[in-house]
């Protein structure tokens, strides 16, 4: 058997996968834990060193390479699953496996930022291995044998499979290796290669000559298939020099060979006449197939037998059977039996394969967590908020009734209503006033570093254009990257959504500061010693008298405020601490479907858990209306039976418990929007890191193309490609005749402002969720980054210099047909199963 053709590898560059794979993971998974990220880190680390081992394995001829490589392709397969792709900012760089060049390297290559494209190269660079060590295999052992079978049947798998997953992954140009013309010529030729295989173990096992003929056939018809496809056009002129003079002595070696197996059919059957005739056309076909390939020893005791075959049916024909020699092209074919086949694409391709990322759930999964969370905190900050109004509304009502103050008992008029010396105390133990202007001071200061980052974001950004619309003026068609404003929409969009969310968050800033500024002297006075409170308040004209019914009667009805107030905190303790696990109902929905129906889920699930809160909270606001009606017919009662008339006392006690709900509104408030520019800070450094990765690969690819435009216009003028010797067009005197036939290779399968003190939730927006009129910090779930664009992934392969309808043509070499009476042509033979006694 001749050498088996291993393909050559595409040469791969390192790159820095760390950093935005970290990004990425980072912006998917934003609710991890400090301990998840870690783990994260880690895996992402153990993944570029396995890349950087993997990548170089593909240049040794060894098996245990390709479990090192399947190791890899099988994670990349994982990890597609685990993250959106396509924003994944990393520009992977690969070179043309057959590209030749220079003595400096190769010229040809194709930067693209997506892991679909990584994922292809590398599923080249396997079938390549595979060939590469099926070459070295020893074909004279079973062993040998059963592992060169293997590996070329899974090399035209994967190059089938190439086929349709390169177009998805490369929408631009692709290098001359990934085309659909070249794939669909390394499929067909290593299934040539692997029925040739299976001929040589037909031949050491001694089976039935009629059987080896008809698989002889078929692999002629194989390699004639391979020589046709290799000699088009788009492709002739890439291939290894050695390749198609190779491929055509193949052809007429497996014609030679198949005509020798018959005439032993013939022989067998004392069909002398036939016999000799097709041992003439072996012995011409062996001749062919030694003009053509110049490397046909392995033909030589083959040869040898059909002259020796020859020579001796044609005495005794002579001088016993004197039977005519019938032409060769009346002779009908043995028939063809095809054992060889592309195998299809498996998935682990590793015999063992541990997953580097196992902590991290698939991408559709955590999306799916992801909007369940964000729909159940919807639900629980819309019923929370419920609470908070109809609070604020019963402080209201009380606060303009002076209520309790106004029914409280002082010593002899003096000193304060037990109430507001509760909510001094109150005030004071959380910082009074100081920690209102502590907060008030900070931020301006978070407000300045959110701008900075984003200032700082957008001017990356326009930095990329400008230099990317600088070099298309000066290279003008010659420019083929895609435009900035084309791949930087969605960025430029979340940008203003940025912007935007600043914004409200200035206009947030100003409403709490001029709630504090109307409330500050009551917060103020509050914030003060107990005696020097008493001192600003103007003695009392009386007292109230204790036993007086309607003054019973609003005591009591305060006795129920505080009772409703502390059922509302342990209502809104619940509601934040509500939790429920989706993961497994999630997954047990994706494994038996297919696919994830959060909304229907999550609402089902949601309900049966909020729904018995979201009925004491209606409960609760309900009971206040008619608390609030029996409040205010008991002070009217009262002002009747006491002559209670609003003095100046009765005014400040009001401006104090005013004073003292604003503070504890405004804390919170001061709280949450602490808490909120610190939450948007962290988004907009991934959102920076993001745009930090897209610039860094533009870069790399812009460094690429100019590259190779410098020294496209510095490099001399090629000559043309010289022509093959003419007797690779002819054999034995007989012209060569185009093949007729054609190959036949198988196919692969909005509230106020008055309202809202922080932002005001927009769709779409990237930004902290659940902004309500009283929850103007919300409780912070973060979010992903918004999903769904694609700014990188997709580079345009340089048109210019290399677009391969430009390659430099020269003279045509000899064009390999099939020869006169090949087979190749007829369709038929034997089933496509293994002969008996295989």
């Amino acid at each position: 058997m001749s050498k088996i053709l291993a393909v050559p590898p595409k040469k791969p560059t390192e790159v820095d996968i760390i950093k935005p794979l970290n990004n990425l993971i980072q912006s998917t998974y934003s609710g991890a834990s400090a301990e998840e990220k870690a783990k994260y880190s880690e895996a992402v680390n153990e993944f570029s060193k396995q890349r950087n081992i993997a990548i170089w394995k593909f240049f040794e001829k060894y098996e245990s390479s390709l479990e090192i490589v399947y190791a890899y392709y099988d994670q990349i397969c994982s990890l597609e699953t685990k993250i959106p792709v396509n924003e994944l900012q990393i520009p992977f760089k690969w070179k043309d496996a057959f590209d030749k060049g220079s003595i400096f390297g190769g010229r040809i290559s194709l930067t693209h930022t997506s892991l679909l494209y990584e994922k292809v190269c590398v599923l080249f660079n396997i079938a390549s291995l595979q060939s590469n060590v099926a070459s070295t295999q020893a074909l004279d052992s079973d062993e040998g044998l059963k592992v060169a079978l293997k590996l070329l049947q899974q090399s035209a798998g994967i190059f089938q499979y190439l086929k349709s997953a390169t177009p998805a992954a490369i929408p631009s140009e692709p290098t001359p290796d990934l085309s659909q013309d070249t794939l669909m010529c390394l499929q067909a030729l290593m299934v040539a290669q692997a029925q040739e295989v299976f001929i040589l173990k037909a031949i050491k096992d001694n089976m039935k000559d009629q059987i080896i003929a008809k698989l002889c056939c078929q692999c002629e018809e194989f390699y004639a298939d391979v020589l046709r496809a290799m000699q088009k056009e788009s492709v002739r002129n890439i291939w290894e020099k050695e390749w198609i003079p190779a491929i055509a002595g193949k052809q007429a070696g497996f014609h030679a060979l198949t005509q020798l197996y018959q005439s032993l059919v013939c022989r067998a059957a004392k069909r002398i006449g036939e016999e000799i005739a097709r041992l003439r056309s072996s012995v011409d076909l062996f001749k062919a197939a030694q003009t053509r390939s110049g490397n046909s020893a392995y033909l030589d005791e083959f040869f040898s037998r059909a002259r020796r075959n020859l020579e001796e049916s044609t005495k005794d024909n002579e001088f016993i059977y004197n039977e005519m020699i019938p032409d060769i092209s009346a002779l009908a074919s043995p028939g063809k039996a095809q054992l060889a086949k592309a195998l299809p694409l498996s998935s682990p391709l590793a015999s063992s394969f541990k997953d580097i990322f196992s902590e991290l759930v698939p991408v559709e999964l955590h999306r799916a967590l992801t909007a369940s969370d964000m729909r159940k905190n919807e639900i629980v900050n819309g019923e929370i908020m419920k609470l908070r109004e109809a609070t604020q509304t019963l402080n209201g009502v009380l606060a303009s009734l002076n209520l309790p103050a106004a029914v409280e008992i002082t010593d002899g008029g003096s000193g304060l209503p037990p109430s507001l010396r509760e909510k001094a105390v109150d005030v004071r133990s959380k910082g009074g006033i100081e920690s209102i202007n502590t907060y008030l001071k900070e931020l301006p200061e978070l407000l300045q570093r959110n701008r900075e980052i984003l200032d700082e974001t957008e001017r990356l950004l326009d930095e990329e254009r400008d230099s990317d619309n600088q070099l298309r003026n000066q290279f003008k068609q010659k420019w083929t990257r895609i435009p900035s404003d084309k791949l930087t929409e969605m960025f430029r969009a979340n940008a203003k959504k940025y912007r935007e969310v600043i914004t409200n968050a200035v206009e947030a800033d100003k409403i709490v500061r001029q709630k504090f500024e109307t409330n500050q002297k009551g917060i103020e006075l509050l914030s003060m010693a107990p005696e020097q409170i008493q001192q600003a308040i103007p003695a009392a004209g009386g007292n109230v008298d204790p036993n007086c019914p309607s003054v019973q009667r609003l005591k009591g009805l305060m006795e129920a405020v505080e009772t409703i107030k502390a059922e509302r905190d342990a209502i809104e303790s619940e509601l934040k601490s509500a939790t429920f696990n989706m993961k497994e109902e999630f997954l047990s929905a994706l494994q038996k479907d297919g696919a994830i129906d959060e909304p229907a889920i999550s609402l089902s699930r949601i309900g049966q858990v909020l729904n018995p809160l979201q009925a004491q909270v209606k409960d609760s606001v309900e009971r206040q209306a008619t608390l609030i009606s029996d409040i205010q017919q008991g002070h009217e009662q009262f002002v009747t039976e006491t002559g209670s008339c609003g003095n100046s006392r009765d005014k400040l006690y009001q401006e104090l418990a005013t004073a003292y709900d604003s503070f504890i509104e405004l804390l919170g408030n001061l709280k949450e929007g602490t808490k909120f520019y610190n939450d948007l800070t962290e988004l907009l450094v991934v959102f920076q890191n993001k745009i930090s990765d897209f610039c860094f690969a533009r870069k790399t690819e812009k460094e690429e193309l100019l590259k190779d435009l410098t020294t496209e216009s510095s490099r001399p003028e090629i000559g043309p490609t010289p022509t093959l010797p003419s007797h690779y067009s002819s054999t034995s005197g007989n012209d060569v005749s185009p093949a007729t036939s054609t190959p036949s290779v198988p196919d692969a399968p909005a509230p106020s402002a008055a309202q809202v003190p922080y932002p005001h939730q927009m769709q779409g927006m990237p930004m902290p969720y659940g902004a309500t009129p009283n929850m103007p910090y919300p409780t912070y779930v973060p979010p992903p980054m918004p999903q769904g664009f694609n700014p990188y992934a997709t580079l345009p392969y340089p048109g210019s210099p290399y677009q391969y309808s430009g390659f430099p043509q020269g003279p045509q070499p000899g064009h390999y047909g099939t020869y006169p009476g090949s087979f190749a042509h007829q369709q038929g033979g034997y089933p496509n199963q293994k002969p008996p006694g295989w």
